[in-house]
This record gives structure tokens, C-alpha cells and sequence, in this order.
């Protein structure tokens, strides 16, 4: 496999993710998902899309010998959940109004707060709909009310459990929601 360089357009091999190489250090590569997500892996779940669609050429492939390698390689699936499926990173989601919008100056507090709520409502249902299984909501110390508003929000969802997020990465500035999958 040839290695990533920021810029280059790549897939998750076991889920239905892409995006665009924005940094790569060693082995574990971050990237922006279509969606606007910051997210990292290691580079070998990562696969680099060369073409799109429209440029492969379809009389290039052998169908036959498509659909033989397809039919003579059927194994029964595993239910069983990988363990690199089980740590897999969780979605990051920066909450600061600096990270949202380019100048809050002429933003209430009160509208500033709604942004960022209303951030948080559509990043959890997006985890939701791609079945991702952790977030980490990142709204900082301050005075609390954002964290607490958050809280609330998060208390209305039954399919859900939040605590705060690992200390040592984040401080106490962030809270880390579990999407249970099977609700």
C-alpha cells in the first residue's frame, strides 16, 4: 500500500466512511469526513481511493473471473465484534464557538449557546444514523453551563449513556457518549 499524504481521498475498509488525509503521523492518519468530521484511524484501516467511478473503465474487468473468485470464496460470517471494532476511535465533536463559527462578536449568549446545542443534537443523530458508537462531545471548563445544557440534552435520549471523557486526553473539558447499537 502506498502511503498517505495529506490531500489523498480514502474509505474505512469495515464501514461505510470516507474522506480527505489532513495529517499524518506514523501510523495513525487523520481525516475529514464528507460530513466535516475531524477523525483518526491507523493507517491500515484506511484504504486510498484513486479513481472515481466514472474514470474506471469497465471493459477492463473480466466478469467471469469476477464472479468465480465471488462465488468459490463464500464463508459463513462471524457475528463476533473485531477488537479493533470494539476500541475504535471515537467521533470528536468541538463544541467552542470559535470551532463553529468564524466571529461570535455580534452572537447573545443565548444564541451562542443554541448553536452549539443544536451542533450537538445533529453531530449525535449523524452518529446515530452511521451506527457510530462513540462521541466525544468537547465543550471546555469555563462556567459549566454549556456542559450542563449538554447534559440535558443528552438525558433525553434512552439509547444512550454519557460520562465524562478520558482525563488524561481531555481534562474536564469534554463528555464521551455511548450510542447502544441494538436499541
Amino acid at each position: 500500500m502506498k502511503d498517505l499524504v495529506p490531500g489523498d481521498n480514502v474509505e474505512l475498509l469495515d464501514d461505510d466512511l470516507s474522506g480527505i488525509v489532513q495529517n499524518v503521523k506514523g501510523d495513525q492518519v487523520e481525516i475529514k469526513t464528507e460530513e466535516g468530521f475531524i477523525m483518526n484511524f491507523t493507517a491500515d484501516q484506511l484504504v486510498k481511493i484513486e479513481n472515481d467511478i466514472d474514470e474506471i473503465d469497465v471493459q477492463d474487468f473480466d466478469f467471469n473471473e469476477v464472479l468465480k473468485e465471488k462465488t468459490s470464496s463464500k464463508k459463513p460470517k462471524s457475528n463476533r465484534v473485531k477488537p479493533k471494532e470494539r476500541n475504535a476511535p471515537p467521533m470528536e465533536v468541538d463544541l467552542h464557538i470559535n470551532q463553529l463559527v468564524r466571529s461570535s462578536g455580534s452572537m447573545s449568549n443565548h444564541e451562542m449557546l443554541n448553536l452549539q446545542l443544536d451542533t450537538a443534537r445533529h453531530k449525535l443523530e449523524f452518529a446515530m444514523r452511521k451506527r457510530i458508537q462513540k462521541v466525544v462531545f468537547i465543550h471546555g471548563v469555563g462556567e459549566g453551563v454549556l456542559k450542563m445544557e449538554l447534559e440535558y440534552l443528552l438525558g433525553r435520549y434512552s439509547n444512550i449513556k454519557f460520562y465524562d471523557a478520558d482525563y488524561q486526553k481531555y481534562g474536564l473539558g469534554a463528555t464521551e457518549v455511548y450510542i447502544f447499537q441494538n436499541a
